[in-house]
């Protein structure tokens, strides 16, 4: 052992001399400055290339933009309301237009109904979109005889569920569009219309206009259904019913059992969130017994 740790003077002075100088390279490596080789940079081809890259980045940020396309604002959603920059006050004044049973025809109408501002009707406006029936009414031929709009009594007028798309023309107001949304909504159901007041959900169909079609036309051979009893009916029987879904299914229900059973159809009216433009339809479904 003692060998390996034993060093003659000249091993000692190489020890040092070596030390040393690995303490003068290290000091040259950190304080000597090495000379460095000049990069020239061309200022035009720089802008050049960062212009390229902004105008990449800007097409870019502008096609990840949430694009908008055309919609009718009949429909208008709560939530697409407020993409578009509406308040809740503005909203809800459309939706309570709309449940009764009444349409906006026209981007003046709608501001009319909103109260929004002009600065927002001016950026949602060109994306309105409303049906060819209301932006392009087709002419009447001149030759074209209309019905007399005075009511007919019942044996006088015609079944509204064997009637023609040509004969619903002649009523005043029904155009070739109407009387075949008339006749594919008819169509939407087996055995046809039960009652005349099924033309409410016809699409277009004013209160004016259906009082003139039924002056002309009535439901003579209505289809044939199982009314359901308002006051055993479970929740599955009443959401198989126009516009009663499983959440209104469920508030009936539950007013059923505060009441002790329903009285009368019209009792529905005082269910929370009843849709009380549609009881005469949603009736034709519905008994007491």
């Amino acid at each position: 052992m003692k060998s390996h740790f034993t060093f003659s003077k000249k091993q000692r002075n190489g020890i040092f001399l070596l030390i040393l100088f690995i303490i003068i390279l290290q000091c040259a490596y950190f304080f000597i400055d090495a000379p460095s080789e000049e990069i020239i940079v061309n200022q035009k081809e720089l802008e050049k290339f960062q212009n390229e890259i902004d105008s990449l980045k800007l097409v870019e940020l502008e096609r990840r933009k949430p694009k908008t396309f055309p919609f009718n604002p009949n429909y208008i959603t709560d939530f697409k309301g407020a993409s578009l920059g509406m308040s809740n006050e503005e909203i809800d004044r459309l939706h309570a237009y709309r449940k009764q049973n009444k349409w906006i025809n026209s981007v003046k109408e709608f501001q009319e109904i909103t109260k929004v501002s002009d600065s927002l009707l001016n950026a949602i406006s060109p994306y309105f979109k409303f049906p060819d029936w209301v932006t392009k009414p087709k002419q009447r031929v001149n030759s074209v005889v209309y019905y007399n709009s005075t009511p007919k009594t019942f044996a006088q007028k015609q079944d509204l569920n064997t009637v023609t798309a040509k004969q619903l023309q002649k009523v005043n107001g029904v155009g070739e569009v109407l009387s075949m949304r008339i006749i594919k909504f008819r169509n939407k159901f087996v055995g046809g219309f039960i009652g005349d007041v099924q033309l409410q959900d016809v699409y277009g169909l004013t209160p004016e206009l259906i009082n003139k079609i039924t002056n002309q036309f009535t439901v003579k051979t209505p289809k044939s259904i199982k009314k359901i009893s308002i006051n055993k009916a479970e929740i599955e029987d009443l959401v198989n019913i126009q516009h009663i879904d499983y959440d209104l299914a469920h508030d009936i229900v539950e007013q059923r059992k505060l009441r002790e059973g329903f009285k009368s159809l019209d009792e529905l009216l005082k269910v929370k969130g009843f849709p009380i433009n549609k009881i005469e339809i949603i009736k034709l479904y519905l008994s007491l017994d």
